[in-house]
């Protein structure tokens, strides 16, 4: 009889996790390996972690094993691993960049086994570790530090529906919707920096919603509306991923029934994407993002 509690104790926890396993849709069950000492790094892990409806992190101290749970179609291992190593906790897979471990608690700084192992150094991301060619990893990381802008087709499929609007271009502006949340899904999230990583994940969803709604019409009304919305996004993107050139964020008081609305635009020249050529110069710049 004594061991009931204990019975109902573990039949509770799994419930617990069946339910929260259930309401994250597409879901995959993985288990990885993430250094850290105590139940401070627990907290810190699956905080970092957890996205609402996305993914769930289950970190055991002991066992210093991660159970990951989340959406394949919105996330994956890789880029839970990088989020939590942000946040300072290297894994068999991602190392935390040295200021972030730095910064953690004493009783937290665990023994760095998977940097020894790599035998890899980091300032300012969290990097893959390479188990199986460690001579070559600085030539992978410059590598791939040369590559073309992960974020930059976004911006410029941004800036073509942009100029669909201010021609007042229905069909245009739906064709180049598609075409930029075609740019959106393509973006490996893995191979941003750690600060556009982090926006990138508040603003990946409203991106893709309002990108998809203005492709699934023509009514150019519509399509400004949510072209509004998805410029406040793409402004927050904008601001720590930059662009080649100055982006200059634009802003015109009478759009949206006169509570105001902005844009970018690569011109500094008013270009009114929300009224067209019924009023093409209304608006001003009010910030230059360089």
């Amino acid at each position: 009889m004594k061991s009931l509690p204990k019975l109902a104790i573990a039949i509770t926890v799994l419930l617990s996790v069946t339910v929260s396993n259930a309401q994250i849709k597409n879901a995959k069950t993985e288990t990885v390996k993430i250094f850290g000492n105590c139940g401070m790094c627990e907290t810190t892990i699956e905080k970092a972690g957890n996205l609402k409806k996305i993914a769930k992190v289950d970190w055991d101290k002991d066992t210093k094993m991660a159970t990951l749970t989340y959406d394949t179609t919105k996330t994956t291992q890789e880029e839970i691993l990088k989020l939590i190593a942000l946040a300072g906790y290297d894994s068999e897979k991602f190392l935390a960049p040295d200021e972030a471990y730095n910064n953690l608690h004493g009783c937290c700084q665990y023994d760095r086994e998977a940097k020894i192992a790599s035998k890899t150094d980091t300032k300012s991301e969290a990097v893959a570790v390479n188990h199986s060619n460690h001579a070559n990893h600085s030539e992978t990381i410059k590598a791939e530090s040369q590559e073309v802008n992960q974020l930059k087709p976004v911006f410029d499929n941004y800036f073509a529906l942009k100029d669909a609007l201010v021609k007042t271009d229905g069909t245009n502006a739906s064709a180049k919707a598609k075409e930029l949340l075609s740019t959106i899904n393509a973006v490996k999230m893995e191979k941003l920096q750690s600060e556009e990583h982090m926006v990138w994940m508040k603003v990946m969803t409203g991106l893709k919603e309002h990108s998809q709604h203005i492709s699934e019409t023509k009514d150019i009304s519509k399509q400004r509306d949510y072209f509004k919305d998805l410029s406040k996004s793409m402004y927050d993107l904008m601001k720590v991923a930059k662009y080649e050139t100055p982006v200059f964020y634009q802003f015109c008081p009478m759009a949206d029934d006169g509570k105001g609305a902005n844009w970018l635009s690569k011109e500094n020249a008013v270009k009114n994407p929300y009224f067209g050529s019924m009023m093409m110069s209304c608006g001003k710049t009010v910030e230059t993002i360089k």
